[in-house]
């Protein structure tokens, strides 16, 4: 039997994060969103109460928890903005956890302090622009071996965290031989690597997203990640983790249009009487819960097999859209609840909306998360 009760140390830490996010995001978030900035002075602020280094162990400056914690403090910081929580959850998913996978011990100490820390990013180049879910049928970015220096050309889009003041490097997938994909950390500031400009994004608008562009970009041999040949099953690991923390997020998500939709149902009134009274706005709020507390379950249940070391890609596809279903309908249901005043960006829940959209896409579309439950019950090639 699966047991989902906290331990007081998950308590505490989630209750810590809910109040930075009340009381140091929620004030100003919407000013960064509508200005699209990227929101230094919070990211430094969950650098010091060791949000970043939550699932990595205290020899590389982690704070010794494990993979479940982490995702319980993305849902409280995305039950208030999605910006702040996808920043963290790349940060440490796509940026931190590959080194600690697969670095050698000399790439963990030189990289993990100052990525744990926060005070440094990562990004993951991984998808290109005629690739899209077929990574490895569209990769196109190669890395040819001269002597001791890795010779880098192609170019990478939507890549999370990878042109902020503090962005360390990227790590980048790349063709290494015929149908041999290897993943390589390229420093920002090498001599050929250009990061575009900030994307203009619907939505997540306070994180920094960005195409990136390889000439010739030439690195040492040893800034190889893992073993040369095995990226892209290294990648489906992460991918795979990555999935459970936006689920996390999405849950936040779902749930913080529950938060903002009770609130607004006790002010509101209408023909007489709050519109909380209606039973269409009581039945649309229960569905609102259902679907949240529904996919919160789920995520809880395939970061549990992940901690217990068991086979978990399939609980993690299943997470993923359970809860990208949830956020995507609640901030739909929350922004009709609100009405003309969901439509408004001063209220969170037409920034919710605005964020959902994305999470039926990132880290495996929707598509892909069927494709991948459909596989591991053995109904698909």
């Amino acid at each position: 039997m699966i047991d989902f009760s906290l331990t007081e140390e998950q308590t505490a830490l989630r209750d810590t994060v809910t109040a930075f996010a009340r009381e140091a995001v929620a004030p100003v978030i919407g000013d960064y969103y509508e200005k699209g900035h990227f929101p230094y002075d919070l990211v430094a602020g969950m650098g010091k109460m060791g949000l970043f280094g939550l699932p990595f162990p205290e020899e590389y400056g982690g704070m010794g928890g494990d993979y479940f914690t982490f995702c319980l403090a993305l849902e409280e910081l995305a039950r208030v903005d999605s910006s702040v929580a996808i920043t963290l959850e790349a940060g440490v998913g796509l940026g931190a956890m590959p080194v600690f996978r697969f670095g050698t011990e000399e790439q963990k100490q030189r990289h993990l302090p100052s990525l744990l820390s926060g005070a440094r990013l990562a990004g993951f180049g991984l998808t290109e622009p005629g690739g899209g879910s077929d990574v490895p049928g569209g990769m196109r970015t190669t890395a040819v071996l001269d002597g001791d220096t890795w010779v880098i050309n192609g170019s990478k889009c939507f890549i999370t965290n990878s042109g902020t003041d503090i962005t360390e490097f990227v790590t980048v997938t790349a063709l290494t031989g015929e149908r041999e994909i290897s993943t390589i950390i390229v420093p920002n500031g090498t001599p050929g690597f250009k990061v575009g400009p900030e994307y203009s994004k619907v939505g997540w608008r306070a994180s920094d997203t960005r195409e990136l562009w390889f000439d010739d970009v030439r690195v040492p041999a040893a800034n190889l990640l893992g073993e040369r040949g095995r990226g892209y099953a290294q990648f489906l690991r992460i991918l795979d983790e990555g999935r459970i923390a936006i689920a996390a997020l999405s849950v936040g998500l779902a749930q913080g249009c529950v938060d903002e939709s009770l609130r607004y149902v006790k002010e509101r009134a209408a023909f007489g009487r709050p519109i909380g009274e209606y039973q269409a706005i009581q039945f649309k709020i229960a569905d609102m819960e259902r679907r949240a507390w529904t996919a919160r379950v789920a995520y809880y249940a395939a970061a549990a097999k992940l901690l217990a070391g068991q086979p978990f890609k399939k609980e993690a596809a299943i997470a993923k859209l359970t809860a990208s279903d949830a956020a995507m309908d609640n901030s739909r249901d929350a922004t009709q609840i609100f009405g003309g005043y969901g439509f408004m960006n001063e209220f969170p829940v037409g920034r919710f909306y605005r964020d959902a959209k994305i999470l039926e896409i990132g880290e495996g579309t929707s598509e892909v998360q069927r494709m991948i439950i459909a596989r591991e019950l053995g109904v698909s090639a």
